[in-house]
This record gives C-alpha cells, structure tokens and sequence, in this order.
C-alpha cells in the first residue's frame, strides 16, 4: 500500500468513527421528539434550534461530572468495562458497505472500512461480545443489583443470539454470499426483505433484545433492578455505556439495511454522484428502521422476563430452525426434482414442519400436575 492508500484508509476510518457519533447524537434527538409527539407534549426545546443540540448538552454535563468508584469496586474491570460497551459496536461497522465505490486520487475507493470475505461471521462475532461489558460491569461494581442485572442481560442476549444466527444463516443460504458487498449487489433486483420476510422478523425482534431497548430492557428495568447493571457508574463511564447502546442500534439496524433492505442501492437522478445516492439511501433506510424501533418503545409495555425467555426459546428459536429448514427445501429440492414439483415439495416439507412444532409446543407449555 502507497502513502495515498493508507491515508484514504485512515479518512475513512475517521470519518466512519465521527459519522457514527454524529448519528447517535441526532437519533436520540429525533427518539425524544418523536416519544413526546406520541404523549402529546413537546420534548426537548432548549438546547440548539428545535433541541437538537440536548443530546450534546448532556454528553458534556456527564463528562464533567465527577466519576465516583465504589469501596468493594474491582477498579481494572470497572474501569475497563464501559470500554468493551463502545469498542464491538465499532468494529462491527467496519465490514457494512454504506455507499459503492468511488473514483479518489486515481483509485477505486469502496465505501465500506473492510470488505471480508467472512463478513456477516465477523458482525456475529462482534455483536455477541457486547455482553462481556455488561457482565463485567455487573460483576466489577460490588453490588448485587448490576450482579444481577448483568446476569440476566448475559441470559437474554445469548438466548436471542441463536435466534438472531438462525436468521442470518437463511440469508446466506438464499445468497450464497459471506461478503456483505456481494449480499447488496445480489439485491440488485429484489431486496432480500420480500423472500426473506419471517428472517427479516426474527432478526428486527432479536436486534431490540440485543440493543437491551424496549420490550426488552430487562437488564435495567428501573421498578425491579435500581438502574440495572451500570448502577454504580456515573460521569463519563455512565456516558460510555449510554453511547455504545445506540452505536449499537445504528449498527444492528445497518445490518438489517444490508441483508435485508438493499443496503445503499435504490433510485437517484441521472447525472447526481451515484456515491453521494448511495449514502442517502444508505441513511434513509437505517432512519426509516430505528424509526421502527422508536415506535415498538413508545407503544408496548416492558415485557415480563419469563415471557422473555419463552419468546426467545420457544418461539423465535423454533421458528428461525423452520425457516432454515424452508430456504433449503426452497433451493435444493427444485435442483433435484424439477422446479415445479420441487416448489411443491418445499412447501408440504415446511407445513409439516410448521405442524410438528405447533404439536410439539403444548406438550413444552404443560405444567406438571402435583401428585
């Protein structure tokens, strides 16, 4: 690589890393207003036109507040694990395409940190090491109220992992892909939401059990756990927990953009950057579904945590296991029996399989009759 080739390399990582920061702090705004237009008040005001500068204004006033360490506080991994909160949201970024190539200095430039051949193993990977800072943090505090919201934050991400890989494995199976650049240029003619519609559904109900957001805030639910796991912080560690959560809703909600929604393509007028379009689809879609994800919080209630574990066990889990199951028979059977006879075959084989589990559920609900 020429000196040219590191400093695009180093520009794009910059501005990724400010782009991000920018965006939670304008999605915060935009979730305030839109949860108090839902309430009938008006939200934020003071800060900035609109407020849309109360996110900073608070970002500033944690950072100078005084950060006060428990007695029993084991301070390495105290102070370690608001860290670990932020990092794997940024990690998991690199690999997103969130615009094409571009033509800079001479160069075909992609907009996109790192093009993996083992992307979407990547995203997984990182995604699923956000509960290592929530336990630490739990763990770390010496007290039992993070202990315990640390733990159950630990049971219900890994609970709605399997659920959330189960529906990413159907969309590499449909496209064969592990690049998530060649995932967008495969939904050149269809976006993968309209065949992949139940794996769009499994995911999108696993991103807001992942990002801790409601129904799913079990880990900090305020009436049972004080404040959950990062009860003991306060100042610029409490800041770090707050901004690696919506790094991580940008994040979560890019990648269903990706599989799912096309990623950066869609119309643009002739004779515009065709980059420039890409970028404006690419952050209308991922504001169109943390929109989504606004709307799911202002409307239900905070689940209770056994109905928790029993979606992501009993429901989401299953019915990501038959989705796989009905993308394979969709793509392998037409191979070996035709296309029409094999389109009939994958549809008897999935309503039997849909049948078994709507057998096999009662007999997992049934409570034991005491002697």
């Amino acid at each position: 690589m020429t000196a040219i080739d590191w400093f695009l390399l180093v520009a794009r990582v910059v501005v990724v890393f400010f782009a991000l920061l920018v965006s939670v702090l304008l999605y915060i705004w935009m979730e305030r207003k839109v949860i108090a237009d839902m309430q009938t008040r008006p939200g934020p005001l003071r800060a900035g036109p609109r407020g849309i500068l109360i996110t900073l204004a608070d970002g500033i006033k944690l950072f100078f507040k005084e950060g006060i360490t428990p007695t029993n506080a084991d301070r390495a991994v105290y102070r370690l694990a608001p860290v670990l909160a932020m990092i794997p949201a940024f990690l998991a970024f690199a690999v997103i395409p969130f615009g094409p190539t571009v033509h800079l200095f001479g160069r075909e430039v992609p907009l996109q940190l790192a093009d993996l051949n083992v992307g979407v193993l990547w995203i997984l990977a990182m995604t699923s090491l956000g509960v290592y800072a929530i336990v630490l943090a739990g763990w770390s505090s010496g007290s039992n109220y993070p202990l315990l919201g640390g733990v159950r934050s630990s049971a219900q991400m890994i609970s709605y992992e399997v659920a959330m890989g189960l529906a990413l494995v159907a969309v590499l199976m449909f496209s064969g892909h592990l690049r998530m650049s060649e995932i967008v240029a495969a939904q050149d003619t269809i976006w993968y939401v309209i065949p992949q519609f139940p794996a769009f559904l499994i995911y999108l109900v696993c991103a807001l059990a992942e990002t801790n957001r409601p129904p799913f805030d079990l880990a900090e639910a305020e009436s049972e756990l004080v404040a959950g796991f990062h009860t003991e912080y306060s100042g610029i560690s409490f800041a770090l927990f707050y901004l690696g959560e919506y790094v991580n809703t940008v994040t979560v909600s890019s990648i269903a953009v990706t599989l799912f929604l096309g990623g950066w393509r869609g119309p643009w007028p002739h004779g515009w950057p065709v980059g420039l379009g890409g970028v404006v689809w690419f952050v209308a879609k991922v504001t169109a579904v943390i929109y989504v994800m606004i709307l799911i919080r202002g409307t239900l209630p905070r689940l209770r945590y056994d109905r928790l574990m029993n979606l992501g066990w009993k429901v989401l889990i299953p019915a990501g296991f038959w989705w796989v199951l009905t993308t394979a028979a969709v793509i392998a059977l037409p191979e070996q029996f035709g296309r029409w006879r094999g389109v009939f075959i994958a549809i008897g084989f999935a309503s039997a399989a849909l049948l078994l589990a709507s057998l096999v559920r009662p007999l997992l609900d049934r409570k034991e009759v005491p002697a």
